[in-house]
């Protein structure tokens, strides 16, 4: 759009109720679910469309429920069937005559005059037999409580002992509930996100310490007990949890995380934001964002978190700042800013997000990034450098550079590295806090392309023989025996320490669609395929090229079933990935607020990385 239509454009949404509010989620910094809708009409042999917007500020929507089969965005109860499905859409409570080309028409990055030629259907193909199978066994691994499903075991495997693998954990559920969720079944992501919800008031203590208020549980199971200790009469009850059993006592703080961006893909896909206005749903979403926005010692705007804290659960050395925690912070506050009710008492909580928001993002983007270049500067690094102005703030020594990255890092692209904290630069590459950064649109436009560039250039390292590597390098030899305590089951190039696992697949495959590239998810699908089936679907392969299945791998493991799934609907409805991501928000990046303050103490550090925060 021309800069003087993008003026005009902000001049109007100023005139509509609650204009403040709507101004920042105007189309070109928001995601679709704040865009205008885009209104079509036949005119001879092609559509003509427009932009509108409600009265409100709210969005109106257009859903493909002919060929999706379920609700997109409609509050409407009834679905869209019959041979005039395509001829109607559904806006808000109103069903509005007007044709629907395709879901594509929901997006107002296209032209806005499409062919009816070109205007097709999602992609509607018979499954395979290794499709066919894994929902075969995805449905085995349903749990039921009080007659209800409530969330889907962490593997069916018949050879080995349970342990706690026939637990629901939050963070394995969430490719499962993405699929169910894709398909129409939403009844097990709406108990699962309010049992789990009740959970989070459950008292937990180790050693008589309690943690704070809010924390979510790992994982919970359904168990059978006597009722008022009668043997004749019994009850079920959801067991919860939070580290206690554990190993190594750690609390989950990713469990919180994904279930806040859960319940905002809960919202989109179904069109029920009835669940996310809830009083109790609301609050639990207040509980766990006070839980991470706590004011503490730390000085860094990213949350500071303990070693085994998240899907890596054991010692690994990612104590700190790991990336993958930071994407998934930075997603749930975006997610939760959107479905927070606005009003005196969520006031202070908004505006503390917005501040956080801002600083985590030019944070990570500032100092987490490495390329060619950002290397070449760090080798260059002078150290105990005392002022305002430093340019290596966090003192970090040229020699940290690892011997491993100076031939490995590729001329085009780059990454987010793992960790950052004083004198120290973690310079593993972490899958999947990289692929949220992607998703979320905490690493900038440019810096996404690199990543994915990454992948491409570093395809025999990453992927191999199976997708895709948790990190890498693996840690070996006498670095292994410090950072995880010669731990038996992270050997080097297994499990966490360099192991392939087939459920990042649907997170690879999200960020590919996100940026345009979905030839590099169909690869590595293409890949998975090959052995993933054969091999009873583990969770994990060893060896640095993934030959081997995990030498302590769980088979039939619901979220490497889950994440195929998801995976393969993504790449056959790419459209379906805009539910899930979050677009570039330009007015995070253009907020600080040191800006607001007058003290002339010092400069703010962000003026002099400005352009590269915008890129």
């Amino acid at each position: 759009m021309a800069a003087s239509n993008a003026r005009l454009l902000r001049r109007i949404l100023r005139g509509f109720t609650g204009a403040a509010r709507f101004y920042r989620n105007y189309y070109l910094c928001r995601p679709p679910e704040r865009r205008p809708f885009k209104f079509c009409r036949p005119v001879g042999d092609r559509t003509s469309c427009s932009y509108e917007f409600s009265p409100n500020g709210s969005l109106f929507s257009v859903i493909p429920s002919a060929v999706v089969g379920f609700r997109w965005f409609s509050t409407l109860s009834e679905p869209l069937t019959g041979e005039d499905a395509c001829e109607r859409i559904y806006v808000l409570d109103a069903k509005v005559d007007a044709p629907v080309a395709d879901a594509s028409a929901a997006d107002v990055d296209g032209d806005c005059d499409v062919p009816l030629s070109k205007a097709k259907a999602p992609v509607v193909r018979e499954l395979i037999e290794s499709e066919r199978e894994a929902w075969s066994l995805l449905k085995r691994a349903v749990v039921n409580y009080s007659g209800s499903p409530v969330g889907t075991v962490a593997a069916n495997d018949p050879t080995e002992v349970a342990l706690n693998y026939d637990q629901v954990f939050i963070r394995d559920f969430v490719p499962s509930a993405i699929a169910f969720l894709f398909k129409g079944d939403s009844e097990i992501v709406r108990n699962f996100l309010l049992h789990t919800l009740q959970l989070q008031s459950w008292e937990k203590t180790v050693d008589c310490y309690s943690p704070g208020q809010g924390l979510m549980p790992a994982s919970f199971k359904v168990r059978t007990v006597p009722l008022d200790g009668s043997n004749e009469a019994f009850e079920e009850i959801l067991d919860p949890d939070f580290g206690e059993s554990a190993i190594g006592r750690v609390a989950p703080v990713d469990s919180g995380l994904w279930w806040i961006i859960l319940l905002r893909a809960y919202g989109k896909i179904t069109g029920d934001y009835a669940l996310q206005e809830r009083v109790d749903v609301q609050l639990g979403i207040r509980l766990i964002l006070n839980l991470c926005l706590t004011d503490g010692f730390d000085m860094f705007p990213s949350l500071l978190v303990t070693d085994g804290s998240c899907m890596i659960d054991r010692r690994m050395g990612i104590h700190g700042h790991p990336l993958e925690i930071q994407a998934l912070f930075y997603s749930a506050l975006r997610c939760a800013r959107e479905m927070i009710s606005i009003n005196d008492g969520s006031k202070n909580l908004v505006h503390a997000i917005n501040n956080r928001l801002s600083a985590l993002s030019f944070h990570i983007r500032e100092y987490y990034w490495v390329d060619m270049k950002k290397i070449n500067e760090i080798y260059r690094y002078k150290t105990e450098e005392y002022s305002y102005d430093a340019i290596n703030k966090f003192n970090i020594y040229p020699d940290q550079i690892p011997s491993w990255l100076v031939d490995w890092i590729p001329e085009r692209g780059g990454y987010l590295i793992g960790n950052l904290q004083p004198a120290h630069m973690d310079f593993r590459f972490f899958s999947l806090g990289n692929l949220w950064a992607i998703v979320s649109s905490l690493a900038t436009p440019k810096q996404a392309e690199g990543i994915l560039n990454l992948f491409e250039d570093k395809w025999d390292d990453l992927m191999a023989n199976m997708p895709l590597k948790i990190c890498y390098p693996a840690l070996e030899f006498e670095e292994w025996r410090i950072i995880t305590g010669s731990d038996p089951k992270n050997t080097p190039w297994s499990y966490h320490n360099g192991g392939s696992w087939p459920t990042l697949l649907w997170q690879f495959t999200l960020a590919c669609i996100k940026i345009g590239r979905p030839e590099l998810a169909e690869r590595a699908v293409t890949l998975a395929e090959k052995r993933i089936s054969n091999d009873k679907w583990p969770e994990y392969y060893d060896t640095r090229t993934g030959r081997f299945i995990g030498k302590q791998a769980r088979l039939y493991q619901t979220w490497t079933i889950a994440g195929y799934l998801t995976s393969k609907m993504l790449l056959d409805n790419p459209n379906m990935a805009a539910i899930l991501t979050c677009d570039e928000d330009l007015e995070l990046l253009e907020f600080c607020i040191c800006g607001r303050r007058k003290s002339s103490r010092t400069k703010c550090s962000r003026l002099a990385a400005r352009s590269q925060v915008l890129v």
